[in-house]
């Protein structure tokens, strides 16, 4: 069973930081095609804010290049988020998502809420 766990989401003010957190079992993110994060603010569509392809390119959303990075750690089979100088624009539930190969299917996390104040 694959399970995808979020952690690291909380309320912080404009210009600060965070770092999301994703935890796999059951799945290894260096051998599905991507892994990623999205991110849904209400009212707004789910959105893909960067992801990283099984032979490790990048690929981030504009809103957020030259803010926010993602990292994948192999050994430990984690995801990061590292987000900085926080829009309040950027407030939105964070979901950390891999896609297998064979079979092609999409694992989601449960979501982290980040909130950023003005």
């Amino acid at each position: 069973q694959v399970r995808l766990l979020e952690s690291g989401g909380g309320l912080v003010q404009a210009g600060g930081s965070l770092r999301l957190s994703c935890a796999a079992s059951g799945t290894i993110f260096s051998s599905n095609v991507m892994v990623g994060w999205y991110r849904q603010a209400p009212g707004k569509q789910r959105e893909l804010v960067a992801s990283i392809t099984s032979g490790g390119i990048r690929s981030m959303a504009d809103s957020v290049k030259g803010r926010f990075t993602i990292s994948r750690d192999n050994a430990k089979n984690m995801l990061y988020l590292q987000m900085n100088n926080l829009k309040p624009e950027d407030t939105a539930i964070y979901y950390c998502n891999t896609k297998t190969s064979i079979p092609r299917i999409d694992y989601w996390g449960q979501g982290t809420q980040v909130t950023v104040s003005s």
